[in-house]
């Protein structure tokens, strides 16, 4: 029998919620264009972008934005781009990267969203793969894209957009652009998925997948300024509702991943509120200065910089003003000890959330209908029918792991909305992804009796030692506890008596890289530390859970995306095991 708590909403919310996708539907209209052509927020801030040495931050409107973008619209399409053709864009959170999805957008083009921090090799795939004869980018990524187009015969074109968008800044009139209209389930975004093998997939993704986003965007920012209690019923806020508590959104996710472009600037720009961009690279001290600076109210942090920030700053309130409302965090396990960090220090209970580039803001926490859990994923957010299923597609019991899953129907019947058109030239894996009508994420978790979803892991990162299925995330959040540890991945160890041995790379906070530094016996500090922090685990986990072997490690292979790419390290120590068994 599932516990009922006195603050939990939860059914409530389900049993009023009903979607509502109008058959025309696009992107940059609802995200631009409306606001742009409203008297009363015309002139509303919609990018803001973060300067470092004091400078004062640049600021842009919706009007700016939408005039921006149809002047990049008019030379796209003296271009000869059309309708569903393809547009890379190759651009870090700045003003003109905004105006270029806009612009792609309201064109009825669809935009490839592609990482400043990719190869060649991962540049030239994806722009093959796609047939896309066109690349926005800016002064930092042109010269590479320079490059790919010699090498890659189906690319035409690589625009500079600030230098395009400069050049038209002497222009007195706004330019028109009579924007494309399009079905709510014409293809909006391509954006290609790093998978575990092969090459990566491209998910398809259609203008309607933004109104499936929003129930959790609003649920998991804690109704991102709007009052919650405002109507009878309990609903995320419309948009054309009155601005409300003013609310400012930041987040370090790259746009050109789903995490910053469909949890952040898209949600942001489509309820008419600003957020802040910044183009530098991520630390703990920039996080705070922007937090401080703009009185940031919403952000979306991954684990990974939440962790960074909670060992470089223990008490933050001490030195910055936190203003923070709401707060998401996904992409892997926050745990306990980064949950009450936020709470305490943060002044903000995190929500975490869970979803896909295919199935994107699925499951989370919203502590305003209902408590958050330190270190669960949550339920499944208004919408979305959520479940744990076995290999056979069947829901698993409470406390039984299983593949999470989401239904193409939700509660009610109704078709969901954000669900991915497919993968690009790939009608095999897009078919694979499905069991019936439940879509198979990959990732293993047990729901409990309330309904909430505990993360496990991977599929693949999964592994048996001596019998034990031991799933990393516990392991890696009792290391962080430590104060030795900044971050730390565990995978198995290829051992002939157990299986697998468990094994942790630990990354050191700087406090004791200074002092194994310092140390006149490096390899005894650390065989102390290593000690120290098996007996650690050992106090908090299972016996068979705490690792047999540590290895520090400068660095954790991430994505692009802030999560610890396990795989390599797992190919790594199966190399190590072959390389042994030969000598």
């Amino acid at each position: 029998m599932r516990v009922s708590h006195p603050n939990d909403a939860y059914k409530t919310v389900h049993r009023q919620f009903a979607w509502q996708v109008p058959a025309v539907f696009n992107m940059a209209e609802v995200c631009c264009g409306r606001w742009a052509r409203s008297i009363q927020h015309q002139d509303a801030t919609a990018i803001l972008e973060h300067q470092t040495d004091g400078l004062a931050p640049l600021s842009w409107t919706f009007a700016q934005l939408q005039n921006a973008a149809n002047q990049l619209s008019s030379q796209l399409l003296a271009l000869g781009v059309q309708k569903g053709d393809r547009v890379a864009i190759v651009m870090p959170q700045r003003f003109e990267t905004a105006a270029a999805y806009v612009a792609v957008l309201q064109m009825g083009a669809v935009a490839m969203p592609l990482s400043m921090l990719f190869g060649p090799e991962a540049l030239s795939f994806r722009v093959a793969d796609s047939g896309a004869a066109v690349a926005l980018c800016d002064e930092v990524s042109a010269p590479v894209l320079m490059r790919l187009k010699k090498e890659c015969s189906g690319l035409k074109t690589v625009l500079d957009v600030p230098k395009v968008l400069s050049s038209q800044k002497t222009k007195l009139d706004p330019t028109e652009f009579k924007p494309v209209q399009t079905k709510a389930d014409d293809p909006a975004i391509l954006i290609y998925t790093s998978g575990t093998t092969g090459n990566p997939k491209g998910a398809l993704i259609p203008h309607k997948a933004l109104i499936g986003n929003l129930t959790g965007f609003v649920c998991s920012q804690n109704w991102f300024g709007f009052d919650p209690h405002a109507s009878s019923e309990l609903r995320p806020p419309k948009p054309s509702l009155p601005l409300g508590s003013q609310a400012i959104f930041w987040s370090p996710a790259d746009w050109a991943w789903t995490g910053g472009l469909m949890d952040a600037l898209l949600p942001s720009l489509y309820f008419g509120r600003p957020i802040v961009a910044f183009k530098g690279r991520f630390s703990p001290e920039l996080a705070f200065e922007i937090l401080h600076t703009h009185g940031i109210t919403h952000s979306f942090l991954f684990p990974t910089a939440l962790k960074a920030m909670m060992k470089a700053q223990s008490h933050p309130r001490q030195n910055y003003k936190i203003m923070l409302q709401g707060l998401m965090s996904a992409g892997e396990a926050v745990g306990d000890a980064v949950f009450a960090y936020c709470r305490d220090e943060l002044g903000v209970v995190v929500n975490e959330m869970f979803g896909q580039t295919e199935i994107n803001y699925v499951v989370g926490n919203c502590q305003v209908f209902w408590p958050s859990k330190a270190g669960s994923m949550g339920r499944g957010y208004p919408g979305h029918q959520v479940a744990v299923i076995d290999e056979q597609g069947k829901i698993c019991k409470p406390g039984e792991a299983g593949e999470v899953a989401v239904n193409r129907f939700d509660r009610h019947g109704q078709a969901d909305p954000v669900f991915f058109l497919g993968y690009w030239k790939n009608p095999a894996a897009t078919q694979a992804k499905f069991t019936g009508h439940w879509c198979r994420t990959g990732d293993v978790a047990i729901e409990d009796e309330e309904g909430y979803l505990w993360y496990q892991g991977r599929t693949d990162d999964m592994f048996k030692s001596a019998g034990y299925r031991i799933g990393p995330g516990e392991i890696e959040n009792c290391l962080v506890k430590h104060p030795a540890v900044m971050n730390a991945a565990v995978v198995p160890k290829p051992d002939a008596d157990r299986g697998a041995l468990v094994k942790a790379y630990v990354v050191l906070s700087p406090d004791f890289v200074s002092q194994r530094a310092a140390a006149i016996n490096v390899q005894h500090f650390e065989s102390q530390v290593i000690e120290d922090l098996q007996r650690h685990v050992r106090g908090l986990l299972a016996p068979y859970e705490y690792p047999k072997e540590i290895e520090f490690i400068e660095q954790l292979p991430m994505t692009t995306t802030g999560k610890v790419q396990r795989r390599f390290l797992r190919l790594q120590e199966e190399e190590r095991a072959r390389a042994n068994t030969n000598v």
